[in-house]
């Protein structure tokens, strides 16, 4: 009788065993089939954060150098920036429209003529050839067409990260103290020191991302005047914005150059693709190290992987956002884990 009583005791205990171990696999696969649909929706978010970041960054040098308070400087901030902006493209937006309708009739001719010059070589015409297969076959252009797709279309990602980015600037206190209330009483205020290292790092990261475009854009502009080649604006702001992408934005930012260079001879191609190498070495020389010194040193490797990663699950802001969010889990792992690790072997006395 107890014999009977136990059997059918642990026969219960193992179903709510059962029963629990499924909940727990139910709700994670739920967490993350929600996680999947609200990617895109998270990186929008992450986009805004970086521009009240940047808003706050001008702020904080204005109320150093102005002497101005801190209310004031965010608010001329976002004025000057907003003014600078509409200035740029009220002198320079026709001129860049008109550049860039001039390359997007020219690159196909060239393409053609990229296609006849290789042609002319066994190799070319074998890499023609591949070329022509994987289109045919598709998967080139399904994952590219993943990689560079955006949530609800480009220009209402814009409004919903500029409208993000606006609530942050005017209050991000509120978020912070809101992330701080949920957290346990004993992680408060390592909470508070963990968002405040978050904030310099994506700082940083924003600094030198600024100062590696314009080294890039004014370098490649002027490079390109001495060669005497066309669309020069369109060409160095192309080349400045594609910094935004480590490792693949100066390959993409190097094909329109390149064929519209081939119109002039494969020499013309030649110098300009030395000179984009050129200035991508000495920009990984000068800015990198004044990035990595005040930033997470990420490994390269991490870096591709996440923006493919981050390119597979989000398109195209996943792979511009993916250096700043491998950025942050960094920082979150050095603050939350490595550092307690430190500190326990530090005062262990066995140690």
């Amino acid at each position: 009788m107890l014999k009977t009583q136990k059997t059918s005791a642990d026969g219960a205990s193992f179903n709510n065993k059962l029963w629990k171990a499924g909940g727990i696999l139910s709700l994670i696969v739920i967490l993350l089939l929600l996680f999947k649909a609200l990617f895109g929706m998270l990186l929008l978010l992450l986009a805004g954060i970086l521009m009240a970041v940047y808003f706050h960054g001008c702020a904080g040098l204005m109320n150093k150098w102005l002497h101005i308070p801190y209310k004031a400087a965010v608010f001329l901030s976002v004025f000057l920036n907003s003014v600078l902006m509409i200035a740029f493209l009220w002198f320079v937006g026709a001129r860049l429209e008109q550049q860039i309708t001039e390359l997007s009739e020219t690159l196909p001719r060239t393409i053609g003529h990229a296609k006849e010059w290789l042609r002319g070589s066994p190799i070319g015409t074998k890499a023609l050839d591949y070329l022509s297969v994987s289109a045919d076959s598709g998967k080139t252009f399904s994952i590219a067409k993943q990689l560079f797709s955006s949530s609800f279309g480009i220009l209402s990602d814009l409004y919903i990260i500029i409208l993000l980015g606006l609530f942050f600037t005017a209050g991000p206190g509120v978020y912070k103290r809101g992330i701080i209330k949920i957290l346990p009483p004993a992680a408060k205020e390592k909470g508070s020191k963990v968002l405040d290292e978050l904030y310099k790092v994506l700082k940083n990261w924003i600094k030198g991302l600024l100062f590696g475009f314009v080294f890039i854009a004014v370098l490649t502009g002027l490079g390109l005047y001495i060669i005497g080649m066309p669309l020069i604006l369109t060409l160095a702001l192309i080349a400045g914005l594609m910094n935004f992408i480590p490792n693949f934005g100066p390959i993409i930012a190097l094909v329109p150059a390149f064929l519209l260079a081939l119109t002039d001879g494969i020499t013309t191609a030649l110098i300009v693709a030395g000179l984009y190498t050129g200035i991508q070495v000495v920009q990984s020389a000068v800015t990198q190290p004044l990035i990595q010194k005040k930033m997470v040193n990420i490994p390269p490797a991490l870096v591709v992987f996440g923006q493919v990663a981050m390119g597979l699950l989000g398109g195209f802001w996943g792979v511009l956002l993916a250096t700043p969010i491998i950025a942050i889990l960094m920082t979150l792992v050095n603050k939350l884990y490595v550092e307690r690790q430190s500190n326990a072997i530090a005062v262990d006395p066995t140690n």
